[in-house]
C-alpha cells in the first residue's frame, strides 16, 4: 500500500461532526494548508448538498416516514437510513425514529453499549442501533462521502488509506475510547490515532496564529481550555515552558468526565418554552416535548451563530408525522437563551464551591446519566481546586481558550471570564485573558489535522507526562497466616513525568500471573512519591500511595495455573496505561489496561 496522501482530522461530535485535511507530503503549489472537507449529505428527501458540518444525527425511518427514493445518495442507492442535515430536521418531526447524541452513550456504563438500544424512546417494533453502531454509521457516511468526492479516480485517495486522527473528549475513559476505535473499525477505518479534543482546540489555535503564537503566550503562562460541546464539558490545563531557549508546551491536567453540555441546554430551553405555553393553556405531550427539544437545538445554534438575531421561530407538530390538528408556532428569543443558559449553567460561585449532589430517587428511568448539577462553573471550580491541592501551589490559568459550539455565545464566554477573574482576585493574580481562536465549530477537526503534521515533525507537539506515579499491587510470596490476607507490595510501573506515547520494560524481573480463575489487579497511584523509578517495589506504602481502581477479570488459561511473565509498559497518547505480561515459557501475551487521567485528588 502506498504512503498516505492526506492527513485527515475527524471531529466526531455529539451534535455535529467535521472533517479537516491537509497534504501529508508538502506540495510546492498548495503547501500544507489545512482545509475543511465539504461533506455531501441529504438536506431534503433525495436532495444532496455539501456542508461544512455533518449533524451527528441518524434517522431510521419507518415505511411511510420518507418518500420513495428519499434516502438515495450518489454512493448508495439502497440506503435505509440517513445521516446529517435531513436526518436532524426530519427527526425533529418524528423523534422516535431519530438517534442523536450517540457519542454520549458511548461512555454510559449503565447500559450495554453494543446492544441495539437507540433511539432510546423509539417504538418497540422500530429499527434500532447500538451506540457503537450509530457512531459507526456517522463515520461510515464520512468515509463514503469522502471517497465519492475525492477518490473516484484515485484509489490512493480512499479515506481508509489516509493518516486519520480521530478526536475524543479528554475525559473519555479507556472503555469509551476503545468503543470509539471499534466504531471506526466497523466503518472500515482500521488505522486511526486518537487525540483529546481540548488539545486539538489548542493545536487549532497554534495553526491559526500563522506562526505568531509565540508572541501571544510566554513562559509561565498556564492556558485553560474550556471545551463545552453537545454532550460533555472538558477542561484541560496546558503550561508554557522553556526548552533550550524555545517555548514548549505541556498538558498538566485533565478534568473528570462531566456529562453536561448542549443537550442539557436544549432540554432546559424546551422546558422554558413549555412553561410559557402552559401559562397560556397550551400543554404539550411527551411526544411534542421531544420534538420541541430538537427545535430548541436548531434555534439555539442559529441564535449563537448570529448575535444580531432577535428570535428564531419554532414549529411544534401535532401527534404523528403529519400536521394533524395544525402546528403550534412559537419562538425562542436571544434574550431567553442568554438569561436561561447564563444563570442556569454558568452561575457565579466561589473557587471552593463544589457541584451540588442532590439526593437521588431510589427508582429512576434508565437513560443518559447526566451530572446532577448542571452548573459548569462549579465543575470548573472543583477542577482548578484539585490542581491547587495536587500541586500544593497556585496553578491558576493566565489565559483561556474556548471551544465547542456552546461557547460561541459571547455572553457565556464573558461569564466564564468574569468568574475566573473573581477567583484570580482571591489569588492575588491578574485576570486571565481570552485567546481567541478560529471557528469554534471547526477548530477540533483542524487541530486534529495539525497534530497529524506535528507527529511528522512539521509542528509543535504538546507534551503530556504523567502527573502521578503509578503502581500495580503484587501479592507477597509468604506463608499463609490464618485470618490475615497476604500483604500487597506496590510495584512502580509508570514513574512521575513518564511521557505519554513512550514504552518501558522490566525484562530482569519475573512475576507470576494467575490464570483460569477470577482475579483482581489493584492499580495504585501517588502524587507524593515523585522519585520512584520503574520496577521499584515499595513494601510499606500506606499513607503515601492510594488505591486508584481495581480491575477484576478472568484470564484464559488452565485453572489455577501461574504463568511466569515479564512486564512491558506502554503509556499511550490518550491516557491509557497498558501493562503487557509476556510469558517467559511460550509466546503468549496478556494485556491489562488502566485509565491514568486525573481523578479527584482533594476537596475543600
Amino acid at each position: 500500500m502506498s504512503e498516505p496522501r492526506y492527513i485527515i482530522g475527524i471531529d466526531l461530535g455529539t451534535t455535529n461532526s467535521v472533517v479537516a485535511f491537509t497534504e501529508a507530503v508538502s506540495d510546492e503549489e498548495k503547501g500544507q494548508e489545512i482545509r475543511i472537507f465539504m461533506i455531501p449529505q441529504l438536506v431534503g428527501p433525495g436532495s444532496v448538498a455539501e456542508r461544512e458540518t455533518l449533524p451527528s444525527s441518524v434517522l431510521l425511518p419507518g415505511p411511510h416516514d420518507v418518500p420513495d427514493g428519499g434516502l438515495v445518495v450518489p454512493w448508495n442507492r439502497d440506503q435505509t437510513l440517513a445521516v446529517g442535515e435531513f436526518a436532524r430536521d426530519r427527526g425533529a418531526e418524528i423523534p422516535h425514529r431519530l438517534i442523536s447524541s450517540s457519542k454520549s452513550w458511548l461512555c454510559h456504563t449503565g447500559v450495554d453499549r453494543k446492544s441495539p438500544i437507540l433511539p432510546w424512546e423509539g417504538e418497540k417494533d422500530g429499527k434500532r442501533l447500538s451506540p457503537v453502531e450509530a457512531s459507526a454509521a456517522i463515520l461510515r457516511h464520512i468515509k463514503e462521502s469522502w471517497n465519492h468526492a475525492m477518490a473516484r479516480e484515485h484509489e490512493d485517495f480512499l479515506l481508509e488509506r489516509q493518516d486519520i486522527v480521530l478526536t475524543v473528549p479528554a475525559s473519555f475513559d479507556v472503555v469509551a475510547r476503545n468503543l470509539t476505535v471499534e466504531a471506526a473499525n466497523m466503518a472500515g477505518l482500521s488505522d486511526i490515532t486518537l487525540l483529546e479534543e481540548p488539545q486539538a482546540a489548542f493545536y487549532a489555535w497554534i495553526e491559526g496564529s500563522q506562526g505568531k503564537w509565540r508572541k501571544k503566550i510566554s513562559v509561565g503562562d498556564v492556558v485553560l481550555v474550556v471545551d463545552v460541546g453537545g454532550g460533555t464539558s472538558d477542561f484541560s490545563l496546558i503550561r508554557v515552558m522553556e526548552d533550550k531557549g524555545d517555548l514548549s508546551l505541556e498538558r498538566i491536567a485533565v478534568g473528570e468526565h462531566v456529562l453536561v453540555g448542549g443537550d442539557n441546554m436544549d432540554l432546559t430551553l424546551a422546558y422554558t418554552i413549555a412553561r410559557r405555553m402552559a401559562s397560556k393553556g397550551q400543554k404539550l405531550s411527551a411526544y411534542q416535548m421531544r420534538g420541541l427539544c430538537h427545535g430548541c437545538r436548531a434555534a439555539k445554534e442559529q441564535l449563537f451563530a448570529n448575535s444580531e438575531m432577535v428570535s428564531y421561530p419554532i414549529a411544534i407538530l401535532g401527534r404523528g408525522s403529519s400536521l394533524i390538528g395544525g402546528a403550534i408556532k412559537t419562538e425562542l428569543t436571544h434574550q431567553e437563551v442568554e438569561e436561561v443558559l447564563t444563570n442556569g449553567f454558568f452561575p457565579k460561585c466561589n473557587l471552593d464551591s463544589q457541584p451540588q449532589a442532590e439526593r437521588r430517587s431510589g427508582m429512576r428511568e434508565l437513560g443518559l446519566v447526566y451530572s446532577s448539577d448542571p452548573s459548569i462553573t462549579r465543575h470548573l471550580a472543583r477542577f482548578l481546586y484539585q490542581q491547587k491541592v495536587a500541586d500544593n501551589s497556585r496553578t491558576f490559568p493566565t489565559a483561556v481558550i474556548f471551544n465547542g459550539g456552546v461557547m460561541k455565545a459571547r455572553g457565556l464566554r464573558k461569564r466564564v471570564l468574569d468568574v475566573l477573574s473573581l477567583w484570580m482576585d482571591n489569588q492575588d493574580q491578574n485576570s486571565p485573558r481570552e485567546i481567541e481562536g478560529q471557528s469554534l465549530d471547526l477548530a477540533v477537526a483542524r487541530g486534529a489535522a495539525y497534530y497529524g503534521l506535528a507527529r511528522r515533525g512539521k509542528g509543535i507537539r504538546i507534551r503530556g507526562g504523567l502527573s502521578r506515579t503509578y503502581y500495580i499491587g503484587i501479592e507477597a510470596a509468604l506463608p499463609a497466616v490464618p485470618g490475615m490476607p497476604a500483604p500487597v507490595k506496590a510495584l512502580c510501573v509508570a514513574p512521575f513525568g513518564m511521557e505519554e506515547g513512550t514504552e518501558a520494560t522490566l525484562p530482569e524481573k519475573e512475576f507470576g500471573l494467575v490464570v483460569g480463575e477470577p482475579v483482581k489487579f489493584d492499580f495504585l497511584g501517588s502524587h507524593i512519591r515523585r522519585h520512584d523509578t520503574i520496577g521499584a517495589v515499595i513494601e510499606d506504602w500506606e499513607g503515601e500511595i492510594e488505591e486508584v481502581t481495581t480491575l477484576e477479570t478472568n484470564i484464559e488459561g488452565e485453572a489455577g495455573a501461574v504463568i511466569p511473565v515479564t512486564l512491558r509498559i506502554n503509556a499511550t497518547e490518550v491516557g491509557a496505561l497498558e501493562i503487557w505480561c509476556d510469558s517467559t515459557t511460550d509466546d503468549r501475551k496478556f494485556k491489562l489496561e488502566f485509565n491514568v487521567r486525573e481523578r479527584n485528588l482533594g476537596s475543600p
